[in-house]
């Protein structure tokens, strides 16, 4: 305002007008923090190499992005958290056991591949995270499947597990050895196998000891797995930070539960609601709901928007697990969906005031 003007007069500026004391670094660093929960319990549960795998592939993101843009002449920018957050997720996304320079691989993939020559932070159209697990999952499928955490007892699906009288030895020890999900999946090809009455084995997979770790922690999977209680009160602080919305988290949990408890309902199962819980609480559905499908980049930005992609994920997420030849569907899901985002944006792009929709 021009010296000597009248300060209580309005003036015009520049937008945007409805402004915070939020910025990228801000934004991103508050996520790395509210990540630090499930990583750090992930690290109790699963030892060092955990840690290690962690550690590699923040380095390998960070060390990355600022390789890249020195070797492009950009201004080097990577104190603003974003390769950090990849680097974290991508780690979060593999086995305990895995080996660290597949973590690293995948990372720098992320980084350089699908976030850097897209045009850096905010041009990118997939997730970075998603698709550098897409990648390893594809360039080494053995490791992506195969090397989980052991707990003392000898079994990857649960730490406290008892023996069923109702299940042969043999289905026991299949069962044990694999994750939540994979016991999930391998388990109707068991009953016709075995001859098992589907209740036998579907009150071994829904028993309490199960669910209480998938809901507080100590259980197979992925890094990022362990536990959804911690992934989903840091969700919440994203919420009421309001970094991220409810519209995305709600309509992803709450369309896998709905259509798993439909499925099984109709399929003859006696309580469809605890595979239903078991599909939900298995698997990266809250890692990916709460901190990738939210993504402010790749996720449409219209609340109906939101809603209209996060049932997207669900539905592909649960068709995958059922039908696809691999027991989890959250990375393709949602990277599926990323590809659909410009489509859902359009379609759902709210009227300018003073403006017919129809003239949009």
């Amino acid at each position: 305002m021009p010296e000597g003007k009248d300060k209580s007069l309005l003036f015009l500026s520049a937008p945007p007008h409805i402004k915070t004391g939020d910025n990228i670094n801000k934004i991103m660093w508050t996520v790395v923090a509210v990540l630090m929960l499930p990583v750090a319990y992930s690290i109790y549960i699963f030892g060092y190499h955990a840690a290690l795998i962690l550690l590699t592939c923040v380095v390998s993101g960070v060390s990355a992005e600022a390789a890249f843009q020195y070797f492009m002449k950009r201004e080097i920018k990577v104190m603003n958290g974003s390769s950090v957050i990849t680097g974290l997720l991508v780690g979060m996304n593999v086995p305990p056991n895995s080996p660290v320079w597949m973590s690293a691989i995948g990372t720098v993939f992320a980084v350089i591949i699908v976030k850097e020559f897209f045009g850096g932070l905010g041009y990118n159209i997939f997730n970075p995270a998603l698709a550098g697990r897409a990648f390893m999952m594809a360039s080494w499928p053995v490791h992506m499947t195969t090397n989980w955490h052991t707990f003392p007892s000898g079994t990857v699906i649960a730490e406290k597990i008892s023996p069923s009288v109702n299940l042969p030895h043999e289905v026991f020890d299949v069962i044990t050895q694999a994750t939540p999900l994979t016991a999930l999946k391998e388990s109707a090809r068991l009953m016709q196998e075995y001859n098992i009455p589907f209740d036998n084995l579907y009150s071994f997979l829904i028993n309490n000891n199960i669910i209480k770790s998938l809901i507080i922690g100590n259980i197979g999977g992925c890094i990022g797995e362990t536990s959804v209680l911690l992934i989903f009160i840091g969700g919440l602080i994203l919420i009421f930070r309001r970094i991220i919305t409810w519209h995305i988290p709600v309509s992803f949990i709450g369309s896998i539960a709905i259509v798993s408890y439909i499925y099984y309902y109709f399929l003859g199962f006696s309580h469809p609601g605890f595979i239903a819980m078991l599909h939900i609480f298995s698997g990266g559905i809250f890692l990916g709901a709460f901190f990738m499908a939210t993504d402010l980049v790749t996720s449409p930005v219209s609340g109906i928007g939101m809603i209209i992609f996060g049932i997207g994920c669900g539905l592909l997420t649960f068709t995958i697990r059922v039908l696809g030849g691999y027991p989890e569907g959250v990375s393709y899901s949602i990277l599926i969906m990323n590809a659909v985002v410009p489509l859902i944006d359009r379609f759902t792009k709210p009227a300018v005031f003073g403006v017919d929709r129809e003239r949009l």
